[in-house]
């Protein structure tokens, strides 16, 4: 127990030195997963404690590096949980088809996959033109990830077994070449995006938008954190724009619940008032 103390103690520590020495604000994060992150870089990096690994990263930017890729993971693939993006083609798709431009943006996006998802099914309903998608993380080794759009070949089966459940209209392979030990999807996919590095954690509103997806990232914040992260989606959202979470997230207990209405209730899509 009193070992547990000290940790509780140190992780605190640590959160408030790669914040102060890095900018990177994981202090009002969920702590069971934090934790958990944390020992899983503590162990990959050799360190006993925490308090090591806080003077670790104080002094040396590539361990903090290699610290932030472990608070920052998110496993994804094209086209995750099919039934949210048949959802988006079949239920949201017709109303965004009646603004003469998009702004759509994937909050969190880790290595691209949403991105790429969304890019794939707005080329395919007529959308891609008139769209400028804006992909955001805080994680800068992700973002050029995502703006290079190579994933492992292995994982394209399961990208193709989504694409069809969740409505495609063609094939998943016509948006991508074999290469470089993996699938290159088509760069023009991604002409029409920004990569930028934002966090919801202390960065403001930066556009209108008709779209916002960001799924599976709040589960990870504590109580007021998921309160800012989405009156932040609600004061970037157009009247009448669609917020899209995560299967295991929701806006029942947030305090700006009232400015939105479900609109998929299973799919977790909700629409802002239009009031």
């Amino acid at each position: 127990m009193e070992e547990e103390k000290i940790e509780d103690i140190e992780i605190r520590l640590l959160l408030e030195a790669l914040y102060r020495r890095y900018h990177y604000d994981f202090r009002n994060y969920a702590q069971a997963s934090i934790k958990r992150r944390l020992r899983q870089a503590r162990e990959r990096l050799g360190l006993r404690t925490f308090s090591a690994m806080q003077d670790k990263l104080l002094h040396d930017p590539a361990a903090a590096a290699r610290v932030l890729r472990f608070l920052t993971v998110q496993v994804s693939d094209l086209f995750r949980d099919p039934g949210y993006f048949r959802a988006m083609r079949e239920k949201v798709v017709p109303h965004l088809r009646t603004y003469p431009s998009l702004k759509v943006w994937i909050a969190g996006c880790s290595a691209g996959e949403e991105l790429h998802s969304f890019a794939i099914l707005f080329r395919e309903e007529g959308l891609e033109d008139r769209t400028l998608f804006y992909a955001t993380d805080i994680n800068q080794e992700a973002l050029e990830t995502a703006a290079r759009g190579i994933y492992p070949l292995e994982r394209i089966a399961a990208f193709t077994q989504n694409y069809r459940q969740a409505g495609g209209k063609a094939s998943l392979s016509d948006y991508y070449t074999t290469g470089y030990g993996g699938a290159v999807f088509d760069k023009s996919l991604r002409e029409r995006v920004v990569f930028s590095d934002h966090s919801l954690v202390t960065d403001a509103v930066f556009s209108e938008m008709q779209l916002i997806s960001c799924r599976n990232v709040m589960i990870y914040f504590d109580k007021p954190l998921q309160d800012r992260a989405v009156g932040l989606f609600r004061d970037s959202l157009a009247r009448g724009g669609f917020l899209g979470l995560g299967s295991k997230e929701n806006l029942r207990f947030s305090a700006h619940a009232s400015a939105f209405t479900e609109f998929v209730r299973e799919e977790k899509i909700y629409q802002r008032g239009k009031g």
